[in-house]
């Protein structure tokens, strides 16, 4: 039996297509016979931890922290642009250097400008 050369592909998509709606079936129907047949006060509290919320919900968050965690992540995700260069550290043509002090380059300048900003400050 030959089949056609796409016939693979074409089994695929159909695979592909069918697993998501048979798991959104399943949902669907798992919804509708365990739900709880109507909706009580302990349902609809927001918390789930049995305390009753008191006061204002609203609570002031300092966004210095995201400024911590996003300069993290810069610099580490850097290591993970840097380690091709570990990795082939002598056979690296003259084009990868320059794109790598570019690289480094442009993360210094950033570190400097969070520096100067006071950014890098712990108050």
């Amino acid at each position: 039996m030959d089949l056609h050369p796409y016939a693979f592909l074409a089994l695929f998509v159909l695979v592909a297509i069918a697993f998501p709606l048979a798991l959104l079936a399943v949902a669907q129907l798992w919804f509708r016979f365990f739900q709880p047949p109507k909706p009580s006060v302990s349902k609809q509290d927001p918390y789930e931890c049995g305390v009753a919320p008191r006061g204002d919900a609203w609570i002031q968050f300092k966004a210095h922290y995201y400024l911590y965690a996003i300069v993290f992540l810069i610099f580490d995700v850097e290591l993970l642009f840097l380690l091709p260069l570990a990795v082939a550290f002598t056979g690296l043509p003259v084009g990868a250097w320059v794109g790598i002090l570019v690289f480094l380059f442009l993360l210094a300048e950033g570190l400097v400008w969070a520096w100067h900003r006071g950014h890098l400050e712990w108050t």
